[in-house]
């Protein structure tokens, strides 16, 4: 009788504990915009910055995306960023309807 062994390919624990401290380090960068009072543009580009690095870690490492086939990643990744893509043309429509608006109506 033969047995079959599954052979399921572990990761080293340090791996998950340097990702674990890189994520504290980015929050605190995250809140010392906050606390060094930064304003405006780059103000927001930092939070989305810090924001959009440690959803990407997190996604990677501790969903193990980072280990699966390209075609599930593209699966996973690329309808998000086409509903983004439409977003910001909507946002463009809008821009250019809301100035013909005010145009025409002044």
């Amino acid at each position: 009788m033969e047995h079959t062994h599954t052979h399921e390919k572990t990761h080293p624990i340090g791996l998950y504990l340097k990702i674990w401290g890189l994520l504290f380090v980015l929050s605190t960068f995250s809140y010392l915009v906050d606390y060094f009072h930064f304003e405006s543009y780059l103000r927001w580009s930092l939070i989305l910055t810090f924001m959009l690095l440690k959803a990407g870690l997190i996604v990677a490492i501790f969903m193990h995306l980072a280990w699966e086939r390209l075609a599930l990643i593209y699966a996973i990744l690329l309808p998000p960023v086409f509903v983004l893509v439409l977003v910001l043309m909507m946002a463009t429509e809008a821009n250019y309807v809301l100035l013909s608006r005010l145009l025409f109506f002044q």
